[in-house]
């Protein structure tokens, strides 16, 4: 998807898309740089907008894992699954909210990581915090959780969840972000 495709598709779903930009390349190597791809069979992606930080994903991935990338617009949808051949790739169109429906349905039970570029600064709070509490739940002890931010002002909802958290900052993306990252 084109630049101008991405921000006309943001601009007219801001709430569920979270920024007008795609992620930078430098912002996406730092968010997969946090992931133990050598250990992990299943992968879950939350927010994976027009497929960027997808594709990162994909790059480090195992030839014999899985990766469940989690989405709500249906034109990121379909650009993702035009865009990406792969057949480690799993494109649910659906809530975040649904990922223990969808592990059930592809038969797996536990997560190895989450990358997460859900907006969680707009959705309800009782919404964000459940969505992050069943990650926790379904991840392997030693899983991660890495969320993109532009903010800090959902930092205690990870605090809350996970304890201690990391976060990094990246300033070769336009806005600049926050990568934070909890372990189980």
């Amino acid at each position: 998807m084109n630049k101008l495709k991405f921000l006309s598709e943001s601009l007219k779903n801001l709430k569920t898309v979270g920024t007008v930009t795609r992620s930078s390349q430098f912002l996406c190597e730092k968010m997969v740089s946090y992931v133990d791809f050598e250990n992990s069979m299943l992968i879950v992606e939350l927010g994976a907008g027009d497929g960027v930080i997808t594709e990162h994903i994909l790059k480090k991935m195992r030839p014999d894992a899985i990766l469940l990338a989690f989405e709500v617009n249906p034109k990121f949808c379909e650009n993702i699954r035009k865009s990406i051949s792969d057949p480690r790739l799993i494109v649910v169109e659906d809530s975040a909210e649904k990922v223990p429906e969808y592990l059930a349905k592809h038969g797996h039970k536990q997560i190895d990581n989450v990358v997460s570029a859900l907006p969680f600064v707009s959705l309800p709070d009782e919404l964000g915090d459940s969505i992050v509490r069943t990650c926790k739940d379904l991840m392997k002890d030693g899983g991660r959780f890495v969320q993109v931010h532009y903010s800090l002002l959902t930092r205690k909802l990870y605090e809350r969840i996970f304890g201690e958290i990391d976060i990094h900052y990246e300033v070769r993306n336009i806005p600049p972000a926050f990568v934070l990252v909890a372990e189980k």
